[in-house]
């Protein structure tokens, strides 16, 4: 089957071409060297070296992706990510991120709206036990709340004095504490009786 690899044989022009080594090359003929090779290179197909480096960290920035958002080990994930090291590279990594949150968020709406619609449709089921369910799971969805817990917290404004008082009511009812300046004025009290 790839027999044709094996007999290939590529053709080369001027062989028999004289060789010049780079010491001994003028600046002209290094320069039409150069051009010369990359026409070549171009003509088998060849990309250039930012090409090649810039499909490199693509892939890097793809690898790493799948890698983050398919939950592989952390090591795998960490070497991945080492390998981006382009600019572009890692703004491509951060965009398709951001797509796949944005397409997440809105799976997210779908399956919402999804499961909002089919617990309406189980509310005219024919068995009361079904319809309650779906009923109470309707309640508890975020825009209706009819079976949330509503919390009301309110501000008081307290001098400082008000809330020292409070927080060593607090401490007395609990820890049992006594303030020490009362207790000292008791003692003196008792010292000055005698």
């Amino acid at each position: 089957m790839l027999e044709h690899l094996i007999e290939f044989e590529p053709g080369v022009e001027d062989f028999d071409a004289p060789y010049t080594p780079l010491e001994k090359a003028g600046v002209n003929q290094v320069v039409d060297a150069k051009v010369e090779t990359t026409n070549w290179l171009k003509s088998l197909g060849a990309v250039d070296e930012d090409t090649a480096v810039d499909q490199a960290q693509t892939s890097f920035a793809r690898k790493a992706f799948t890698n983050i958002v398919t939950g592989q080990p952390i090591e795998l994930t960490k070497d991945s990510l080492v390998n981006i090291k382009a600019p572009a590279a890692v703004q491509h990594l951060v965009g398709m991120l951001t797509a796949y949150d944005w397409e997440f968020v809105h799976q997210a709406q779908q399956l919402r709206g999804y499961c909002v619609a089919q617990l309406v449709e189980e509310t005219k089921n024919p068995s009361a036990s079904i319809r309650l369910k779906a009923l109470t799971a309707l309640g508890k969805v975020t825009e209706v709340g009819l079976f949330t817990d509503k919390i009301e917290i309110k501000k008081e404004a307290l001098t400082d004095n008000e809330l020292d008082q409070r927080i060593k009511d607090k401490l007395s009812k609990f820890m049992g504490i006594v303030d020490i300046q009362e207790v000292t004025d008791v003692l003196e009290k008792a010292a000055h009786d005698d």
